[in-house]
């Protein structure tokens, strides 16, 4: 396998990459995700992730496989719940998924000069009803800020799910098990 390139500034994907051995480099691009009109999560994904690749090809090419991804949250009425703007708001995301069923879907595009691949995934994380107590320290810690849904699986809510359903990587941001086939045969 030779390097890929992360089109992303996230943290979680490069962890991903780095705990399945893959190697790469990581350069962002830029894409104005707030263009994009749709309420239906799946197309939103799949149309920022597209959009962002389409950006990569132009800022930087093919020299070097290219791996775009993006990710949102749906509540359990399909709404989008993406980053919160403030912590009123935060609030109120977060308490749309107290108690409630919450699907992570995460859309990826990668092209290398002789393959392209593109996956949308899900994983459904049935969370118990959140602590207020719990939940207000959570807002004062501005630790929701620049998250989809205001937090992350892997932090505020892990002590909240009560089963998930799908691929831990798919809620971090990047379903590498779909991915890393394409990946190995691709670059």
């Amino acid at each position: 396998m030779s390097t890929i390139c992360l089109c992303s500034s996230s943290e979680s994907r490069a962890l991903l990459l780095n705990n399945f051995g893959i190697d790469f480099i990581q350069k962002s691009v830029d894409y104005d995700e707030e263009q994009i009109t749709t309420s239906i999560a799946k197309d939103f994904v799949y149309t920022a992730s597209k959009g962002k690749l389409d950006a990569a090809i132009r800022e930087l090419g093919l020299e070097t496989p290219l791996l775009c991804a993006d990710t949102v949250i749906a509540a359990a009425d399909g709404t989008i719940l993406r980053k919160a703007k403030n912590v009123e708001d935060a609030r109120r995301i977060l308490n749309i998924q107290s108690g409630s069923t919450i699907s992570i879907i995460s859309s990826v595009h990668y092209k290398s000069r002789r393959l392209a691949f593109s996956d949308i995934s899900a994983t459904h994380y049935h969370f118990s009803k959140f602590e207020e107590d719990d939940l207000e320290r959570y807002l004062e810690s501005g630790l929701w800020q620049g998250k989809a849904g205001g937090c992350m699986v892997e932090g505020f809510c892990k002590k909240y799910i009560q089963s998930v359903d799908g691929y831990e990587s798919t809620a971090m941001g990047l379903q590498v098990e779909s991915l890393l086939p394409w990946i190995k045969a691709g670059s």
